[in-house]
């Protein structure tokens, strides 16, 4: 019985790491769709969207599963808990992927970023994406100090996003109304992926340690 137990914890774990690696995919073809104004790449992103959301179910049913039959308590129900949330996450980081893809396909044939800006949105979307694989990362190994190492990288998102508003307050802005739109939303929906990378990564110090990681910056963690 305890080995079933466990398996299915284990099962939580491997399809939240699954899914991290599955938006961050998507939001990497997201970008490149966005830049190169690729249709087909935009649509195998759309699709992607009702696999992430197939797969939040399934986890959230195997989720209460272990709850209903095994009664978890103490670092268990935390997991099983925790776990929940980070999934909801995963599935919202699935969604922004799909905005991403969603505007290249509404303006294609044209592209929606003005050349000025493609570098910034390029990084932008790399880093999303980087992000992501190192929250998945921590989801397998459990390493707070690469946890909070997230939070601390995701300061460059922050970084970009500003510059995405200088240029668009920049009085030499010649692109237009619809444009300026299609670009502070897009600078928005990477900041919010990277939000949820960093969320998950907060969650898996709470997970490990029992505490949150903001108490954990100037203390070394001390996993319970």
């Amino acid at each position: 019985m305890r080995d079933t137990y466990h398996k299915e914890l284990e099962s939580i774990s491997e399809a939240l790491v699954e899914m991290a690696n599955l938006v961050g995919s998507a939001m990497g073809r997201a970008t490149s769709a966005l830049l190169d104004a690729d249709l087909r790449l935009a649509e195998s992103v759309i699709s992607t969207e009702e696999q992430v959301e197939v797969m939040q179910r399934d986890l959230e049913e195997k989720a209460i599963t272990v709850l209903a039959r095994q009664q978890p308590v103490a670092t268990d129900l935390r997991t099983v808990v925790t776990s929940l949330r980070m999934s909801a996450d995963l599935e919202r980081s699935g969604v922004l992927a799909q905005h991403v893809a969603t505007l290249a396909r509404r303006r294609h044939p044209d592209q929606a970023v003005p050349r000025d800006l493609r570098r910034t949105i390029l990084e932008m979307g790399q880093l999303a994406q980087r992000l992501m694989a190192q929250a998945a990362e921590v989801l397998m190994t459990q390493d707070v100090e690469a946890a909070l190492q997230l939070e601390r990288d995701d300061d460059r998102m922050d970084e970009l996003h500003r510059l995405i508003f200088q240029h668009l307050m920049d009085d030499r802005w010649h692109h237009g109304v619809e444009t300026a739109v299609d670009v502070t939303l897009v600078g928005r929906y990477y900041e919010r992926f990277a939000d949820h990378a960093v969320s998950i990564a907060q969650r898996v110090v709470y997970l490990v340690t029992g505490e949150h990681a903001e108490d954990l910056v100037d203390n070394p963690p001390t996993p319970v």
